[in-house]
């Protein structure tokens, strides 16, 4: 069995490699370096979470969807990119609170290694979804990350029914409020990771997960911090376990 350790130390072979792959993949045009600038940006989340569970300070810290299977998900996009052939999602009853509950809990540790704070808060009961639970993590870990390095330091992550409709609110504090945190082992390993010069494919992923579901996503951006709102249906499953 690969350890997570094993996995963080060959981190840059692996994206050495993608990034070959990538490079010949753009002969192909504009729209083809855009899907695989995406596939490779999905790449960056699981890793990270992978670094962090494998640290000294947060060890059996992770939990929540497997970072792995998040990976195995984001390399299958790539190859499907790559060589052709559909994508099929898995789609199936979900929980609203597991899946929101676990995400967060997933990048606690990323908040506090920023100085920050991550923290649910739940108003909306039973919440019933079905689509790609997979992809709907990857959604909401898109929003979550993306709050922890472009905003801050307080983020709350929100959730409660409207309309039919479950509306999960990610909202942080400002980015001017923000300490500047001295890089430091694995804080080093993650900043590297998550590509922070690379703007937009993250919430390209979460608009088209937002449409596949028949979802709405929103975006508001201040000085005062910024606001991003995920809106997925509602649904009543009868004899099917939620995930």
């Amino acid at each position: 069995m690969i350890e997570p350790a094993q996995i963080v130390a060959g981190w840059p072979l692996a994206l050495s490699m993608a990034a070959t792959v990538a490079a010949q993949g753009l002969r192909s045009g504009r729209r083809r370096r855009t899907a695989l600038n995406e596939a490779l940006h999905e790449l960056r989340r699981p890793l990270q979470a992978v670094a962090l569970a494998s640290g000294p300070r947060f060890a059996g810290s992770g939990r929540g969807e497997d970072p792995m299977e998040l990976a195995a998900a984001a390399l299958e996009r790539l190859d499907r990119e790559i060589n052709g052939g559909p994508l099929v999602p898995v789609w199936g009853a979900v929980d609203g609170y597991s899946l929101v509950h676990t995400a967060v809990a997933r990048w606690q540790a990323r908040a506090t290694l920023a100085e920050g704070s991550l923290e649910l808060r739940w108003n909306a009961g039973r919440a019933i979804l079905r689509g790609d639970r997979g992809a709907l993590a990857q959604a909401l870990d898109n929003l979550i990350v993306n709050a922890i390095e472009h905003g801050g330091p307080t983020i709350v992550v929100a959730a409660r029914r409207r309309e039919g409709r479950l509306r999960v609110a990610v909202v942080d504090s400002g980015r001017a409020l923000r300490p500047r945190s001295r890089r430091q082992n694995p804080a080093e390993v993650i900043a590297y990771l998550s590509g922070r010069r690379r703007h937009g494919h993250g919430l390209a992923v979460v608009r088209r997960v937002a449409s596949v579901h028949n979802g709405r996503f929103a975006l508001r951006r201040s000085q005062r911090g910024s606001l991003a709102v995920l809106e997925l249906p509602l649904a009543e499953v009868e004899g099917e376990q939620a995930a």
